[in-house]
């Protein structure tokens, strides 16, 4: 098991390895005094998983109560994060109590947002059961819900009280979205650490999980303990995402996260070389690994229809968006571009 401290506004640990889940009930009770702790979790991971998480915490004395929503980012939206607040408040749970977010990233991002405004705040744990959720989203505090006008854009930084990856989650993944995953890993090799791109484009999906999941939750604490409210440095983390959004939006969320992130990451890659931020080697090395792991590089949408989803991003400031645009493998750049130049180099990337 590899256990990673995060210590930031809240010290936490990340604990990664396998059969970690059946250890939950007593890691609610060594870290705080709940008598109740609520599951909250989605129709996909509830029926795998759920009595598991359910035997964990009963065995260790608690009050069990559960919330299940229809997986999907679709469920994402401001009438099911009031549907679960009215839940917790109805059933009685007091800010001694503890949440715990049992799924992927829509699960783990909507816990997260309920626990930080329930009662004003509230433990909660995150146990992320996809690849996705593993690397990334569980880790650093960043909770949201999606509004009409974009993804993410209603939300509170909130760190969890700790992060459970038991890895046997991982085995019943459909190779689809545990491919999604890979654009997260993939991200972390082109954004911060040219070994861990190499061995993915050595072994491919083979990859081997404890290691390269744990190095991804690695630069992901650098990262957050650096920079823990995403003004500066954790932008970088956004790689593929400003346009990736983009395409997860036009497609009316048909195309996942994962597969849009690839689609953004590749956009912006092919823009940068054209742009001469990128030479033409990187650019090839980055849509070889992508197209490795069976990831998308293309969409239909225009550059029109991106560029309006551009202009709802979070990061945009007043007059410009922050794109991020690898200059070497391992290493990318922040830059401010202003608004009315998004759309070109969007164009350019297509």
């Amino acid at each position: 098991m590899k256990d990673i401290t995060v210590s930031v506004s809240k010290t936490y640990q990340v604990k990664i390895g396998s059969g970690l889940l059946r250890s939950l009930g007593a890691e609610v009770t060594s870290l705080c005094k709940a008598s109740t702790a609520a599951i909250i979790s989605d129709s996909n991971v509830w029926p795998l998983y759920g009595k598991a998480a359910e035997e964990s915490l009963t065995s260790a004395g608690l009050k069990v109560i559960s919330y299940v929503f229809p997986a999907g980012e679709d469920s994402k939206n401001g009438r099911v994060y009031l549907e679960i607040l009215n839940f917790l408040a109805q059933n009685k749970l007091t800010r001694s109590d503890c949440i715990v977010a049992l799924g992927g990233g829509v699960v783990g991002d909507m816990t997260g947002f309920v626990a930080a405004t329930y009662l004003r705040g509230i433990a909660y744990i995150q146990v992320p059961t996809t690849l996705l959720a593993a690397v990334d989203s569980s880790v650093g505090g960043k909770t949201a819900i999606d509004l009409d006008a974009g993804k993410n854009l209603a939300g509170a930084f909130y760190q969890p009280s700790l992060v459970l990856c038991d890895l046997d989650t991982l085995s019943t993944l459909p190779e689809d979205i545990f491919r999604d995953g890979c654009a997260e890993v993939i991200k972390y090799g082109i954004l911060y650490d040219k070994e861990l791109f190499a061995l993915l484009a050595k072994d491919g999906l083979n990859f081997p999980r404890e290691a390269v999941i744990s190095r991804c939750v690695e630069l992901k604490r650098d990262v957050v303990t650096d920079d823990e409210f995403d003004t500066g440095a954790r932008m970088r983390l956004n790689l593929g995402h400003t346009v990736g959004h983009g395409v997860e939006a036009g497609s009316h969320y048909t195309v996942s996260h994962g597969k849009a992130v690839a689609i953004g990451t590749a956009i912006v890659t092919r823009a940068a070389e054209k742009y001469g931020i990128c030479d033409r080697k990187t650019k090839e090395q980055i849509l070889a690994i992508l197209a490795l792991f069976g990831l998308p590089t293309a969409t239909a949408l225009t550059a029109d229809q991106l560029y309006l989803s551009a202009l709802s991003d979070k990061k945009r400031s007043s007059g410009s968006v922050n794109l991020i645009i690898p200059e070497t493998i391992g290493c990318c750049r922040i830059a401010p571009t202003p608004t009315h130049d998004v759309k070109s180099f969007i164009q350019a990337g297509l």
